[in-house]
């Protein structure tokens, strides 16, 4: 509603206007407020050379309506500053903006205009009796002029950084979007870089933990090549044992291997006529007086807990004229 009655006064286009206003004084029936708007072609022009540069202004506002709220946030102030070759002059009340109206930078003219300005204040309902008067340290020649004018020496303001936070904001939608934009830009720009940084770091951890299993295995074959000769020697000596085994080790001692197989002769009428041993095999040839003897006999050598290091085989027995049967034995080492 406030816009659509501001836009009424306006010489341009609304769509050419950016306009924002605050609320002044509030009554039962009614509102006074304070409009300001901004010709935005006029604005981006003055503008251009941040614009170009990627830097959109955040927040666009009236510097008086900053002044009056950090300075004279209650009551009512006159603030005369200078813009350019011209003086400003603004009408607050309660730290928002009433009126503002150009002057004259010169003496003279600064003399007639004042009282102009008051005049027209008062035409719009405004009080002229300034508990305040705020003067920019720029225009510090002017304040016997306007002490003069307003019988009350002014005080003087300097530039305030940060500058106060006001509501009014003038920032075309356009440079909205456009800000916008460019902060979306910038998060991802430094997703990205994070995401690059972290890439960068597990490589960097990958990497080293390449180097680090390339230098164990190096040092692992360096020792393998050192210990190379003992290790042969090792294996050598490990084969000349086992060669000499049959030869060292009482459970292939043949006398042993006899006494054990007279041991598991199941009857004293079997008899071994021959006895064979090399390395690893050993041949028994016998007689007894029947089949089933032999049988036996090979039974009980392969359950003899001595002999449990050879596999014995019986071959079939052979039946002699006498009916005793001739059998074979042969054992091989596990």
């Amino acid at each position: 509603m406030v816009r659509l009655q501001v836009e009424k006064s306006f010489p341009y286009p609304p769509e050419e206007v950016t306009s924002d206003f605050e609320v002044i004084e509030t009554a039962e029936n009614d509102s006074i407020i304070s409009s300001v708007a901004v010709h935005n072609p006029r604005l981006t022009e003055l503008a251009g050379p941040l614009i170009s540069r990627g830097y959109i202004p955040r927040q666009v506002t009236v510097y008086a309506a900053q002044r009056a709220a950090s300075r004279a946030a209650r009551g009512r102030a006159l603030i005369i500053y200078r813009e350019g070759e011209k003086l400003v002059s603004a009408i607050s009340e309660n730290g928002k903006l009433s009126l503002t109206r150009t002057l004259d930078a010169e003496e003279a003219g600064l003399e007639r205009d004042l009282p102009q300005l008051t005049l027209s204040a008062e035409l719009q309902g405004i009080d002229t009796s300034f508990p305040t008067v705020l003067l920019d340290e720029s225009c510090l020649a002017l304040r016997d002029t306007i002490e003069r004018v307003f019988a009350q020496r002014p005080s003087l303001m300097g530039m305030e950084t940060p500058p106060a936070t006001i509501k009014l904001d003038l920032t075309p939608e356009a440079w909205r979007k456009q800000r916008a934009a460019l902060v979306r830009r910038k998060e991802w720009r430094k997703r990205l870089l994070w995401a690059g940084g972290a890439y960068a770091a597990a490589f960097l951890l990958f990497a080293l933990y390449v180097a680090i299993i390339r230098f164990q295995v190096g040092h692992l074959q360096k020792a393998i090549r050192r210990d190379a000769p003992k290790v042969e020697f090792i294996k050598r000596t490990e084969a000349n044992w086992k060669a000499l085994a049959p030869a060292i080790d009482p459970q292939y001692y043949p006398i042993e291997i006899l006494l054990h197989l007279f041991e598991s002769l199941p009857n004293p009428e079997v008899r071994i006529t021959v006895y064979d041993q090399s390395v690893k095999n050993i041949s028994v040839q016998g007689e007894a007086p029947s089949a089933a003897l032999a049988y036996q006999f090979a039974e009980k050598v392969k359950k003899h807990p001595d002999l449990q290091n050879f596999t014995f085989d019986l071959g079939t027995p052979r039946i002699l004229p006498n009916d005793h049967a001739q059998f074979r034995l042969e054992g091989k080492t596990k």
